[in-house]
């Protein structure tokens, strides 16, 4: 069976020789993926209405929005899989509409969903992937079995991957996407079908790689997961960037702190009740998330401090202090106005 077209995308293509005409194609930049105007239509849908994105090399741009938004037909542009209507994009220093395939040498793409041959083995997987990637027989094996012990698939190495159940399938899509030490690696959905445990360890190869230089493009419908990974955040709605920045930034978009307090001595609770009523927001009320713990919206640092110094005055120890920024899960909402439930379907865009 020919290898799938999710990895057909970072092949070198051996047929097409390499010229000084194509490395002269190359822009140099400080950035991995810049994009600039990107506008795509689908018959009536404008899938893409002018996206500007930029990725800086060696870091994480995470991109968000709901379903539909137009995270994945850009993801396509980007990797050589469409070609846009209008704009332009360089991806490693090529542009993707007139050098597609030294773009191809140097990403490598996973999508929404696991694409691998499950007649072969996990392992020939990897191994045909390398090969065609000019790897010698020796260093393709090398670099499979790397792979393998990285996404925990040693054991299973040498069965068929029609046998795996559907994380581990998605686990080997992605080591294969790596086969090649892409210089950016753009992640659709990553970690769809992954139990919370495989997904942070999933989070932690990216980190790896991208400690090790690679550029990542994650789009993603986990907001915890664009938290804990990117460096900046896109946020894209009805094929318009709408929001770019950091999580940080991005969550005093909504406004409020939230000030929690855990009293150490349950006979506390009502002292720390009203020094939390006299610190909170106008008109905000104390809430009690869980036992013994109390939460109160708040404008910013000075609620704190003039908290704990009420707590001192009154001799109330504390087990728990936390100011914390809303969630991106909030921010999110107030961009889009929908809610985000972490529930990953195909974007319906053509």
């Amino acid at each position: 069976m020919a290898p799938s077209l999710t990895h057909i995308t970072q092949l070198p293509f051996p047929s097409l020789p390499f010229t000084q005409d194509a490395y002269d194609g190359a822009v140099s930049t400080e950035n991995a993926v810049e994009a600039n105007g990107l506008v795509k239509s689908f018959k009536k849908t404008k899938a893409l209405q002018g996206v500007d994105l930029t990725v800086p090399r060696g870091t994480v741009l995470g991109v968000l929005g709901p379903n539909g938004a137009g995270k994945t037909t850009a993801v396509r542009i980007l990797a050589t899989l469409l070609q846009p209507d209008a704009g332009s994009a360089t991806v490693a220093g090529f542009d993707v509409v007139t050098h597609p395939a030294e773009v191809r040498k140097r990403v490598g793409l996973t999508g929404q969903y696991a694409s691998v041959d499950e007649e072969l083995t996990g392992r020939e997987n990897l191994v045909m992937i390398a090969q065609l990637l000019n790897m010698s027989l020796t260093d393709a094996r090398n670099r499979s079995t790397q792979l393998l012990e990285w996404f925990d698939l040693t054991a299973a190495a040498d069965r068929n991957a029609k046998t795996y159940s559907g994380g581990m399938r998605r686990r080997l899509d992605l080591a294969a996407s790596l086969t090649g030490h892409p210089d950016v690696v753009f992640l659709d959905e990553p970690t769809t079908g992954l139990d919370p445990a495989k997904r942070e360890d999933m989070w932690d190869v990216v980190r790896d790689i991208v400690a090790q230089g690679t550029s990542v493009l994650l789009t993603t419908q986990y907001l915890e997961e664009a938290d804990a990974l990117a460096d900046d955040i896109v946020v894209i709605d009805k094929g318009k960037v709408i929001a770019h920045d950091t999580a940080s930034n991005l969550k005093r978009i909504v406004g409020t702190q939230t000030l929690r307090i855990h009293p150490t001595d349950a006979k506390d609770i009502d002292a720390t009740r009203a020094i939390l009523e006299s610190v909170g927001t106008a008109g905000s009320a104390v809430a009690e998330p869980r036992r013994g713990e109390l939460a109160v919206p708040v404008s910013g640092q000075q609620a704190l401090e003039k908290a704990l110094r009420a707590a001192k005055t009154q001799k109330i120890t504390l087990t728990e202090v936390a100011l914390q920024l809303p969630s991106l899960d909030e921010v999110f909402f107030t961009l889009t106005g929908e809610r985000n439930h972490s529930t990953p379907h195909p974007e319906e865009e053509s």
